[in-house]
C-alpha cells in the first residue's frame, strides 16, 4: 500500500519496532540476528515478518485469477481477505482494487457505492488494468505487496506490466546496506523511462514498523535530484541493516508521472487510528461522548495503528442500535467518523488516480535487509 508525502510527518512519531533483546546467547549463530543500531532481533520474533510475507505472497497468487471480466470487485476483495483469516493473518490494511488510471487507496465500502468521481460500475471489464494491493499481519509484523494484471486474454498492457514488475525488481537488487535512497530511485526510473513509461513522483515505498504500515522513511520511485531531497528530508538518507520496507515503484502512461484525488472529498472507506489522541483524555474534556469514546476505543483495541476499512467497523453501530434502520444508523457513523477526524484521533486516506488519466503500473515487494543485503519476505 503506496505512501504520499503527507503521511510522513504524522507516521514518524508512532510505531514500534521489534522487541529488544536483552540478553545475546552467544551460542547463536550470527546469521540468526539481524542488527539495527543498538537493537538486536531473534530469528524467533523475524518468524512473525516472514509468516506474514508468506501469507501475503500466497494470497496474491491464489487470488489474482478471480479478476475475470464480468466479476464485481467487491468479490475479490472478500475473498483475498478472507484468504488471509484462513492461512493464519490479519489484513494489515483492506485490500485494494484500483483500475485503470486509479492508482491506491480504494477499497469498497458497506453499501458497495464505487468511488465518487469513478465514471464506471465496479465490475471488471475485459483489457481492465488492475492493482490488486495487499498486507497481511501476524502480531502486527506487516507484509505487504501488490501486483497488476490485465483483464481477460489481451495484450494492451503487458509492457507496461513488464515494466512496473522490473522497475521493482532493478531497486530491490540495490537494497543494499548504505546505498542512498535517490539511487533506489534512480534505478526503478530507469525501468520505467527505458520501456517508455513516466515514474509516478508523489507515491513512495516506505519503511514498516510492527503496527506502523509507514513508518519513519519513504522509498522513491525517481532519480529525485538535490532539490527534492532538501525538500523532502526522507529521501536524504540510505539503506539501514534490519530496515523492513515495502519496495513498490509506480509507472504511468500519464505525461507527469504525478497522481491526484479522485474525487474532492477523497474518501477511500480507509482509516486509521493517528495514535496521537489519548481517549480518556478526550472523554474527560468533552470532546467525546460515552458511546464514540467506547467505539473509539474498540478500534484502537481491535486495529491498533493499522488502517481498516468502514465496512468493517460500521456493523459496530448495529449493537448499541438494535432498532435503527439503515439510513439511521449510516448517519450515526457518519457523525462518529467525523467527530473522531475533528480531534484527529482517525485520518482518513484518499483514493488516487493518475493527474493526467494515464494507465497505472505496480508491483510491490517487502524486503529485510541483512548484511548481505535484501531478504525478499514476501515469497510463497
Amino acid at each position: 500500500m503506496s505512501r504520499g508525502f503527507a503521511q510522513y510527518i504524522d507516521s514518524v512519531v508512532f510505531g514500534l519496532w521489534f522487541n529488544t533483546v536483552e540478553r545475546y546467547r552467544g551460542s547463536q549463530r550470527r546469521s540468526s540476528i539481524i542488527r539495527r543500531g543498538q537493537i538486536m532481533v531473534e530469528e524467533t520474533d523475524l518468524k512473525h515478518w516472514r509468516d506474514a510475507g508468506h501469507v501475503a505472497k500466497r494470497t496474491l497468487d491464489g487470488i489474482q485469477d478471480e479478476i475475470t471480466a464480468g466479476k464485481h470487485w467487491n468479490d475479490v476483495i472478500d475473498s483475498a481477505e478472507r484468504f488471509i483469516r484462513r492461512h493464519g493473518g490479519q489484513a494489515a490494511f483492506p485490500v485494494t482494487i484500483s483500475v485503470n488510471d486509479m492508482a491506491a487507496h480504494y477499497t469498497t465500502n458497506t453499501l458497495l457505492e464505487p468511488p465518487e468521481g469513478y465514471g464506471g460500475e465496479m465490475v471488471f471489464e475485459k483489457g481492465d488494468l488492475v492493482k490488486l494491493d495487499v498486507g497481511v499481519h501476524i502480531k502486527g509484523a506487516v507484509a505487504d505487496n501488490a501486483l497488476t494484471v490485465e483483464v481477460g486474454s489481451g495484450s494492451n498492457h503487458t509492457d507496461q506490466i513488464k515494466a512496473a514488475k522490473e522497475a521493482r525488481d532493478a531497486a530491490i537488487e540495490l537494497m543494499h546496506p548504505e546505498t542512498p535512497w535517490h539511487e533506489i530511485g534512480a534505478a526503478a526510473e530507469q525501468v520505467s523511462k527505458d520501456a517508455g513509461y513516466e515514474p509516478i513522483r508523489n507515491l513512495c515505498g516506505h519503511e514498516l514498523e510492527r503496527w506502523n504500515l509507514h513508518a519513519g522513511t519513504s522509498i522513491p520511485s525517481y532519480a529525485c535530484g538535490a532539490y527534492d531531497r532538501e525538500k523532502n528530508p526522507q529521501f536524504k538518507g540510505s539503506v539501514e541493516t534490519g530496515g523492513i520496507y515495502a519496495i513498490e515503484p509506480f509507472n504511468t502512461t500519464g505525461s507527469r508521472g504525478m497522481v491526484e484525488n479522485v474525487a474532492p472529498s477523497g474518501s477511500s472507506n480507509i482509516l486509521r487510528v493517528t495514535g496521537n489522541v489519548k481517549i480518556r483524555k478526550a472523554l474527560s474534556k468533552g470532546k467525546l461522548k460515552p458511546l464514540g469514546a467506547t467505539m473509539a476505543r474498540y478500534i484502537e483495541e481491535r486495529y491498533n495503528t493499522l488502517p481498516f476499512a468502514e465496512r468493517w467497523a460500521y456493523p459496530l453501530l448495529e449493537k448499541p442500535f438494535p432498532e435503527e434502520d439503515d439510513e439511521s444508523l449510516r448517519k450515526k457513523w457518519n457523525q462518529l467518523v467525523n467527530k473522531l477526524t475533528s480531534i484527529r484521533f482517525l485520518e482518513t486516506y484518499t483514493a488516487l488516480r493518475d493527474a493526467d488519466g494515464g494507465d497505472v503500473g505496480q508491483f510491490e515487494h517487502t524486503v529485510l535487509i541483512t548484511d548481505g543485503g535484501p531478504e525478499v519476505l514476501t515469497v510463497a
